[in-house]
C-alpha cells in the first residue's frame, strides 16, 4: 500500500524546494571555494551540489524530469542572482530584472502545463 498521490506531490515538491535551497547555497559559496583552491569551502560546495542532486533525483520519482529541472535550474537561477545582487555587491539593472522575472513566468508555465498535460 502507497501513500496517496497528493501527499507524494506534496512531498516532491517540498523536497524540490530544499533541494533548490541547497543548491543555491552552496552556489552562493562557491566564491569561498576561490577555485577550489581552499579544500574546506571545496568540500562545502562540491557536497551541497551532491545532496542537491540526489534530492532531484529523489523528486523526479515523482515528477516529470522537464518540470523538476525546469523548476530547479530556474528557481535556483533567480535566487542566486538576487543573493548576489543583495549580498555579494553584483549589479542589478531593468534587463536584469526583467529577465529574472521571465526565468520566474517560465517556471510557472512549465509547472502549470507539466501538471495539467
Amino acid at each position: 500500500m502507497g501513500f496517496p498521490k497528493e501527499m507524494v506531490d506534496v512531498f516532491a515538491a517540498v523536497l524540490l524546494l530544499m533541494a533548490i535551497g541547497v543548491e543555491v547555497v552552496a552556489t552562493a559559496l562557491l566564491p569561498r571555494a576561490a577555485g577550489f583552491t581552499q579544500p574546506w569551502w571545496s568540500t562545502v560546495v562540491l557536497s551541497g551540489y551532491a545532496l542537491s542532486i540526489w534530492m532531484l533525483a529523489v523528486v523526479v520519482r515523482a515528477m516529470p524530469v522537464s518540470v523538476a529541472y525546469a523548476v530547479w535550474a530556474g528557481l535556483g537561477t533567480a535566487a542566486v542572482a538576487m543573493i548576489g545582487y543583495l549580498f555579494l555587491g553584483e549589479s542589478m539593472g531593468w534587463v536584469k530584472a526583467v529577465s529574472l522575472a521571465l526565468i520566474v513566468l517560465g517556471v510557472v508555465g512549465l509547472n502549470l502545463v507539466g501538471s495539467h498535460g
